[in-house]
């Protein structure tokens, strides 16, 4: 599958310019241009980097929704055809609409569902790819379709809360820099003339000096804050560095237990999800620990994986690597002896989700004081240092 770059007209006139199409070759691309109505001036056939880049890239809200429709579709025993066609014709975006649309005519040519997925690079997760082509070897595309509505809607739930609870933090934050922005510019410059200068020593003279220097060097501390963050994204693409800054993530107390219980949770869902599909416990490992984006928990899982194959029992081997909690690794061990691991799985994944939202909302529940506390102390600082120094003014006067 090629993709090509275009700039086209339609019947009404209307110019778009740099649009992506995929096809099999030059012949099978005209032929979709005339199939939608448009008059081709100009394509290319996309090289390097520019073939990879997807129209869209999903999200999980998006992902929940379109397999909830395709479900219900496909489970009133619409083909996987017609399906795909409602599917484009009801999507609100048009880079949404002309996936689908490619989907469609791919499928309808006799491309398998999982091929033409693949064809979108980027689109969709793998995750997503995985779960389809298990879907298409079992002949059960229909349920599989309700195992990704039910596990895209618990990850977009689980975003939707880390979002809201992330809310009020962020706007006391914003409020302490703000309030330390106004205190050290505005208001402690008007208490200078108020002053002597043998009032200018200790906790008065170093805010005084601290006010100046952040009236006279902000345009220096923006370049610095600035840097500072491009300097740790850059410093966290660095494997050793992202090894030992994502180690620390699950390690640290108090906050490591809680970003365990939300790991747990989303592990133990994908996981039942993609073994109950019938995909091998290997590929299963694999994907399951690629989706908590941590390379301290994807390289365990290499060992993971490694001792799996030699015939170790699963429930010993993550055991060993010290990031799950005892209980989930004992829930693991019943389903590997009772042949029932995909169900135990799947039951213990809810209860890990009611966890893992109690533990985003008490590390929420961390930030909080921290930034309070913050403040008291730039506001408490403050005062210490200019109160004694205007009293003892006050006093020289009378």
């Amino acid at each position: 599958m090629k993709t090509y770059i275009y700039t086209a007209t339609d019947v009404q006139g209307n110019t778009v310019k740099n649009q992506r199409m995929n096809a099999e070759d030059v012949n099978d691309f005209l032929e979709k241009i005339h199939e939608k109505g448009l008059f081709c001036s100009d394509y290319r056939e996309a090289k390097g980097g520019e073939a990879k880049k997807s129209l869209h890239k999903f999200s999980k809200k998006e992902l929940a929704q379109d397999c909830r429709q395709m479900s219900a579709m496909m489970t009133s025993g619409l083909t996987l055809v017609k399906t795909l066609d409602i599917m484009q014709k009801e999507q609100e975006k048009e880079a949404n609409k002309q996936i689908y649309r490619e989907l469609y005519e791919d499928v309808q040519k006799g491309t398998s569902f999982s091929d033409a997925i693949k064809s979108q690079d980027g689109a969709f997760e793998n995750f997503f790819v995985s779960m389809i082509e298990a879907g298409e070897a079992s002949g059960n595309l229909d349920m599989v379709m309700q195992k990704l509505e039910a596990q895209y809607d618990a990850d977009a739930k689980l975003n939707n809360k880390v979002k809201s609870a992330m809310v009020y933090p962020i706007i006391l934050s914003v409020l302490c820099v703000a309030i330390v922005i106004i205190m050290f510019t505005f208001i402690m410059p008007t208490f200078k003339d108020l002053l002597t200068e043998e009032d200018m020593h200790g906790l008065t003279g170093f805010l005084f000096k601290f006010s100046d220097g952040l009236k006279a060097y902000w345009w220096l501390i923006i370049i610095i804050v600035v840097g500072l963050v491009f300097g740790i994204r850059y410093a966290l693409k660095v494997p050793d560095i992202r090894y030992k800054f994502d180690q620390a993530i699950i390690k640290i107390k108090p906050v490591g237990p809680l970003v365990v219980k939300v790991y747990t949770a989303r592990f133990g869902s994908t996981l039942a999800s993609l073994y109950s599909s019938g995909i091998p416990m290997v590929e299963c490992l694999a994907k399951s620990s690629a989706i908590l984006n941590n390379l301290y928990v994807s390289r365990k899982f290499e060992t993971v994986i490694d001792e799996v194959k030699q015939g170790e029992s699963l429930s010993s081997s993550i055991q060993r690597t010290g990031i799950f909690e005892s209980m989930f690794v004992s829930i693991i061990l019943v389903g590997e002896e009772s042949g029932a691991l995909d169900t135990i799985l799947a039951k213990s994944a809810a209860f890990y989700q009611e966890e893992s939202d109690e533990a985003i909302t008490r590390l929420v529940g961390l930030i909080e004081p921290v930034m309070i506390i913050f403040m008291g102390v730039c506001i408490g600082g403050v005062i210490a240092g200019i109160l004694p120094a205007i009293y003892n003014s006050m006093g020289n006067i009378q």
